[in-house]
């Protein structure tokens, strides 16, 4: 039986349970595949720190410091790269390619960053690029778009794609916690990190969009073209008026198609308490997909985690496996469409978006201020569905006052709250969530 040499980049959290599922289920694999699969060579920067299990489970591979002497090894058959962004990483990759080795990799901020470039050394080379584990873990959603709804014309996705951000805000509305008390439940945890950034800003949401969105509408990596909000204005008063509408605050991903182009935008959001993706807690994550033929169909699971994204990692590498000995244009593409067929859509101006909206912002208690605010929307077009003001008066003498808006025009809402902001006698504090249908 042929053995297929993996050369491992990374024996972190991920990296390490590649090593041991390698270890403890290469026979279930072999069974599977046909073919053995064995690491033999492994980069690390600090060897003396990989733990007990994950070196047993190394036992039989070479340990590097230097990553490249792992991708330039003649003995290695296919390259796992799970060291992150920065380090080099991309250099990395693009000599693994360039030697015939197929790649594969959980590096989402690489890939929505430089995946055309990436995708096309693969194609000159006649070699792939795997990469389920970079979008949402274990669960499989990137072959779901690549292959089993490959007879569908998608015309949405929208999904929960961060846990970190799902957890907070979980916990604002379970435990009732203001965010900055629910964002250090989550770094105690190890759900967020020291420095949260990439994730309460909405960064890492947009790269895991941006790579869906290539491969379900046929357009290249648009990362610079996501419109990205994060959840650090949301705060326990937002989560209970939500709740009172019937709603609930979620962070999500929205690409969706129109006869305008591609709407491309990640940002907190009021979501129907009916809908499933309202249902879904803590570190979750679930997208919803629409097809033409199929209709809506729901992918639920964890989306990070050493065990879940290390299964991902496996999988690849055993479908990687089975396509070397195919002809590489016999191959599912690995952005799913053929290469001449990729077009770039025209994505949809965030101002030219319409929706209703929540607007909560602290206004001085004082007669005519509502008056003011009415008459400042009704000049934009802003027709004000329903208005709520809580009686606690802060050390400033503000209250809280939120409005719902029915259907207005982006723009029109972000120029009438910069009138409000800059009148600093009248409101401050303002918070605009957009409140999504998802009718079509």
């Amino acid at each position: 039986m042929r053995t297929i040499r993996v050369g491992l980049l990374g024996v972190g959290t991920v990296g390490g349970g590649v090593a041991c599922i390698l270890a403890r289920n290469g026979g279930e694999i072999a069974r599977r595949l046909g073919q053995r699969m064995e690491i033999v060579r492994a980069a690390c920067r600090r060897p003396d720190n990989i733990n007990a299990e994950v070196k047993k489970a190394l036992a039989g591979a070479s340990i590097h410091t230097d990553a490249m002497e792992v991708v330039t090894a003649d003995d290695v058959d296919i390259v796992v790269e799970l060291i992150g962004e920065g380090n080099g990483v991309l250099a990395l990759i693009k000599s693994a390619l360039s030697a015939g080795r197929p790649v594969v990799t959980a590096n989402k901020a690489l890939l929505a960053k430089h995946g055309d470039e990436i995708f096309a050394l693969a194609r000159k080379n006649g070699v792939g690029v795997a990469y389920e584990a970079s979008v949402m873990g274990g669960v499989p959603i990137i072959q779901v778009l690549r292959e089993s709804l490959a007879a569908n014309r998608i015309e949405r996705l929208v999904g929960i794609i961060n846990g970190t951000c799902n957890y907070i805000l979980s916990r604002m509305r379970l435990a009732d916690m203001e965010y900055e008390d629910a964002l250090k439940e989550a770094q105690e945890l190890g759900y967020a990190e020291a420095s949260p950034e990439l994730d309460v800003g909405g960064i890492d949401a947009a790269h895991k969009l941006a790579i869906m969105a290539a491969i379900s509408f046929g357009t290249p990596l648009s990362y610079d073209s996501v419109s990205t909000e994060g959840i650090e204005k949301i705060r326990k008063i937002d989560m209970c008026n939500a709740e009172a509408a019937g709603h609930r605050i979620r962070h999500i991903g929205v690409a969706r198609r129109s006869d305008a182009g591609l709407e491309l935008r990640v940002h907190p959001a009021l979501i129907p308490s009916s809908h499933l993706l309202a249902s879904v807690d803590g570190v979750m994550n679930a997208v919803e997909v629409v097809g033409d033929a199929v209709g809506p169909t729901l992918y639920c699971g964890a989306g990070a985690g050493g065990g879940p994204t290390a299964s991902a990692v496996v999988a690849d590498l055993i479908e990687t496996a089975r396509t070397m000995t195919t002809s590489p244009e016999l191959r599912t593409p690995g952005l799913a469409f053929q290469d001449k067929a990729v077009n770039a859509l025209p994505v949809v101006p965030l101002d030219n978006l319409a929706s209703e909206y929540y607007v909560r912002m602290m206004v001085t208690d004082k007669a005519g201020v509502l008056s003011a605010l009415s008459s400042i929307f009704a000049e934009r077009d802003i027709s004000i569905r329903m208005v709520t003001q809580h009686e606690a008066v802060d050390e400033h003498g503000k209250v809280p006052l939120i409005f719902m808006t029915h259907e207005a025009v982006e723009s029109n809402i972000r120029d009438a709250l910069a009138t409000v902001e800059k009148e600093n006698d009248m409101a401050s504090d303002v918070l605009r969530l957009r409140v999504e249908s998802f009718s079509e």
